[in-house]
């Protein structure tokens, strides 16, 4: 079993920054594969990052193309979203996925999420 606490959310005008973190329970962490989706309201949940045991990454990137960086500490049980240049279709709810298999962009193969934490961005 794996538990997933994001944190780092707020309120934050456009064009600032913002690090999302998402701490994992468990000792099998460094082998998942780790994910972070959102949900703006009256929208569907959609994939921004993922970044694979090893580290490599994967964007969604006509969203967020050079302003999330996606980033993981094995040794900390955490996944980051940096955000920069945060602009306000950014607003969403944040959730961090973690999948043993590897996930992709619809949501499949995850076998855990966090609780999601909340990103406005104000004009």
């Amino acid at each position: 079993q794996v538990q997933l606490v994001e944190s780092g959310g707020g309120l934050v005008q456009a064009g600032g920054s913002l690090r999302l973190s998402c701490a994992a329970s468990g000792r099998t962490f460094s082998t998942y594969t780790m994910g972070w989706f959102r949900q703006a309201p009256g929208k569907e949940r959609a994939f921004v990052a993922s970044i694979t045991w090893s580290g490599r990454t994967i964007y969604d990137v006509d969203s967020v193309k050079g302003r999330f960086t996606i980033s993981r500490d094995n040794a900390k049980n955490t996944v980051y979203l940096q955000m920069n240049s945060l602009k306000p279709e950014d607003t969403a709810v944040y959730f961090c996925a973690a999948s043993q298999l590897g996930l992709d962009r619809l949501g499949r193969g995850i076998d855990y999420w966090g609780q999601g934490t909340q990103v406005t961005v104000s004009s």
